[in-house]
């Protein structure tokens, strides 16, 4: 008892501060006595050390940026010397923790301070739980000492039993900050300060686990990089010692792969494209001369060389030009014209005012050429590239089934290719081609996939910015290509894709721009073609018009073209024949020689006695055909009483819809015909046929209601239907005239068919803008709302006053 209560005596010693450094009791630390405060502490203490028995006796102190802990060490002077250095120097043993109280004053210059004891006993036997502590602590400062190599230290370690100076002996550890130490110092009850150091221990730990895993990891790719490099510089010498060996001086695998990293790194490619054709390079390095994925990594790598990533062709901003070449190249398609000069327009000043790319999109177009065949659509496409200074591709779609021939398919088959869209950039050389999209109405679908689903995106200005191409799985600008697509009908464009284009409509030529053309452009292509010149044969005037009016009637000029090549190839035969000389002027009198018969006379040209609507029951109607518009005849007639039956046939490949349209004829006359003065009776006791020529050509459509009406109501009558007229036209029920699609081909048609005289609805009078003037001045179009109107303008006046007899069918 005596010994605990001295240990608690109040004690006055001399301050030696420790700068930035901890000494924890157990602890024997050398210290330089030049620095004063050390002199002066040890001075001080040897001085108060001649009045008492003992060593000297000195309180250390850490001071961390000039501020003292708390908590100090008891330390004695065990003895004064000279360091290893040869400087003068005290060597200190830490003997206790001292609570340090108030200052006070004492022999010498250093500072004396009060301080009292800290009890540090721990209860004898220990706990349980303090043993485990003790052995866990053991065994993490073992394994730390054995990394170290300091195996003399953990014999020490293991021999220490107090829990105090087992926790004060990680005062030793050089990982401990000065702060974590003074923390360990001013930690009083040893088993939370043994806590404290085994947790400090344990992180230390798994800090170093995780340094040396790195370490490892870092020097096993040091490592294998360096044996890879020997190992292919020792395969390369072998290699080249077999060429020589056989005289082969092909390139090999590593050669082939270093030229094709030398070719992607010298070319001109986008950043994600570069990164993405180095890794194929890195795989073709890495794989076997045997393997077959190096034949596909070195296509993919052609492949993506040839395209044109940076390559731009510089537009034409002349547009008075571009318009004089799209005019001298292409007569008439003034909508096409205008619009490719609005683009130009458009791009010229986006350009100088720095607007070329937005968002990332270019100002590219997709415009959608829609008409009969030969109008020139595809024609036209190159003519467009021409006026705008561009390259020109042409992608023909017709009869394509298979999605991967737009998107390409994917790497993962043998023989995979990209798609005809990317084929098309790389042929034109330039990222802002004109691409020609062919006959995208034929584009087909079934179990391998739907193409027009795949054009969705190359053709939506929003999206082929970024457009993805399975094969080439990297992203690529579209948004700077012209697509020009073609169709003869619009119907069959899926409606998802027709809203991604502008569609611009080519319904025909007239007769006249027909004569200019082949004048200005067919004439001279084919007397090239005939081996002909300009001198040696001329096509008067007359006689194209006759060829275009009465051999070929057609909404393009391709037959008209056919046409002449058949009439200069007969001239040039003959010639070689010696049955005529050259030059020779071809009038319209020489065709019938040359050319036989015309095939189309119009109507009006007929005798009066061969026309179709010389006999009652049949009239003249317009419809619009995927090779343009055309001309419809309607023949209506009454069965016999006495066969029976009293219901109405059709027949002429008729769809749905126009059969409904003969149904609301009928009705109308039955309901309607009194008013009329028409013998309505007949129709309730008499079969009605109503028949449409041409029987093996599918036909529907409301826009023959007027007609049929006028043919039934011309048949109970008596009076004809006049020749020089021709209808179209929606009937309702109660005797109204529907506005129809295809006003501008239906009057096209009219005028090539020699009809003066059209009846179209009233509703549909907008539409007469868009016909060629000299069109509407040959014809005298008539604008309706009431069937009645149609009646009175379409039939003849009766004969005579006696009342008609209504034919019966034979």
């Amino acid at each position: 008892m005596a010994a605990e209560s001295a240990a608690f005596t109040p004690l006055t010693l001399p301050v030696l501060p420790l700068d930035d450094e901890v000494v924890l009791p157990g602890m024997v630390v050398p210290l330089d006595l030049n620095d004063a405060d050390v002199r002066a502490a040890v001075e001080a203490a040897q001085a108060a050390a001649r009045s008492e028995p003992g060593k000297p006796k000195v309180l250390l102190v850490p001071r961390v940026d000039g501020t003292y802990a708390g908590t100090g060490v008891l330390g004695t002077v065990e003895q004064v010397g000279r360091l290893a250095d040869g400087d003068p120097g005290a060597l200190i043993r830490g003997r206790g923790r001292v609570k340090i109280g108030a200052g006070t004053t004492g022999p010498g210059a250093a500072l004396w301070v009060e301080g009292t004891r800290i009890d540090e006993s721990t209860p004898d036997p220990l706990p349980g739980h303090v043993t485990d502590l003790v052995k866990e602590y053991k065994a993490l400062a073992t394994a730390w000492l054995r990394k170290r190599g300091a195996w003399q230290v953990v014999d020490r370690v293991q021999a220490i039993d107090d829990v105090s100076a087992l926790a004060d002996n990680s005062g030793y550890s050089p990982f401990l900050t000065t702060e974590q130490k003074v923390e360990l110092l001013e930690t009083a009850d040893p088993v939370a300060r043994l806590k404290l150091a085994t947790q400090q221990l344990r992180d230390h730990l798994a800090e170093q686990e995780v340094a040396e895993t790195i370490a490892k990891d870092v020097q096993e790719g040091v490592d294998k990089q360096q044996r890879e490099f020997l190992l292919r510089r020792q395969l390369e010498a072998v290699r080249k010692e077999l060429r020589e060996l056989n005289g082969d001086g092909s390139k090999d695998s590593a050669e082939e792969s270093d030229d094709y990293r030398a070719r992607v790194e010298a070319a001109d490619l986008p950043e994600k494209v570069r990164e993405a054709a180095l890794k194929e390079v890195d795989k073709l390095e890495r794989s076997s001369d045997q393997s077959p994925e190096g034949s596909w990594i070195r296509t993919w790598l052609d492949t993506v060389l040839e395209l044109p990533w940076n390559e731009r062709t510089e537009d034409a901003y002349d547009i008075q030009g571009a318009k004089a070449v799209l005019d001298a190249e292409h007569s008439g398609l003034e909508d096409v014209k205008e619009r490719i000069t609005e683009y130009l327009a458009v791009r010229k000043r986006r350009a100088e005012r720095g607007l070329g790319v937005v968002g990332g999109r270019r100002g590219g177009a997709v415009l959608a050429l829609v008409g009969p065949p030969g109008v020139g659509k595809t024609s036209l496409g190159e003519s467009v590239a021409h006026a705008m200074g561009r390259t020109f591709v042409r992608v023909a779609l017709g009869g394509v089934r298979d999605e991967a021939e737009i998107r390409g398919h994917r790497r993962t088959y043998v023989g995979a290719l990209p798609g005809r869209i990317v084929r098309a950039i790389k042929e034109a050389g330039s990222m802002n081609p004109v691409v020609l999209l062919d006959e995208i109405d034929k584009v087909g679908s079934d179990f391998r996939g739907d193409p027009a689903a795949a054009l969705l995106e190359v053709l939506d200005p929003a999206q082929n910015h970024t457009f993805r191409d399975h094969y080439l799985e990297v992203e690529l600008d579209l948004s700077d290509v012209v697509f020009l697509a073609t169709a003869n009908v619009l119907e069959a464009i899926p409606e998802a894709l027709l809203d991604r284009m502008e569609l611009v409509r080519l319904d025909g030529y007239t007769e006249d721009e027909k004569v200019v053309i082949a004048r200005d452009h067919l004439l001279p292509r084919q007397l090239e073609r005939a081996g002909l010149s300009k001198d040696e044969v001329t096509l008067d005037e007359s006689a194209l018009r006759k060829l275009a009016g009465e051999y070929t009637r057609e909404a393009g000029v391709r037959t008209l073209e056919r046409s002449i090549a058949r009439l200069l190839r007969k001239v040039a035969a003959q010639h070689e024949l010696g049955r005529r000389e050259l030059p020779f002027t071809l009038t319209d009198a020489d065709l019938r020689s040359l050319l036989g018969r015309p095939h189309h006379v119009p109507e009006s040209a007929q005798d009066p006695a061969e026309r179709r609507t010389a006999v009652p029951g049949v009239a003249t109607g317009l419809a619009v055909t995927g090779a343009g518009g055309d001309v419809l005849f309607v023949e209506a007639s009454l069965a016999d009483p006495e066969t029976g039956g009293a219901g109405l046939t059709l027949t002429g490949q008729l769809g749905d819809v126009m059969k409904e349209s003969a149904q609301i004829a009928l009705s109308f006359l039955r309901s309607h015909g009194a008013g009329l003065e028409l013998p309505v009776a007949d129709l309730k006791d008499r079969g009605v046929h109503i028949h449409f020529p041409a029987g093996a050509v599918p036909k529907d459509g409301p826009s023959a209601g007027i007609t049929m009406t006028t043919a039934l109501a011309s048949l109970l009558s008596g009076r004809l239907v006049r020749t020089d007229v021709a209808m179209t036209g929606e009937v309702s029920l109660t005797g109204r005239v529907l506005p129809i699609g295809g006003v501008k081909q239906k009057l096209l048609a009219a005028h090539r068919a020699g009809v003066t005289t059209v009846i179209i609805p009233k509703r549909n009078e907008p539409d007469l803008d868009d016909v060629p003037a000299e069109v509407l001045d040959k014809l005298d179009v008539h604008t309706v709302t009431d069937v009645r109107q149609v009646l009175e303008l379409a039939l003849a006046p009766a004969t005579s006053g006696a009342a008609p007899e209504v034919p019966a069918a034979a």
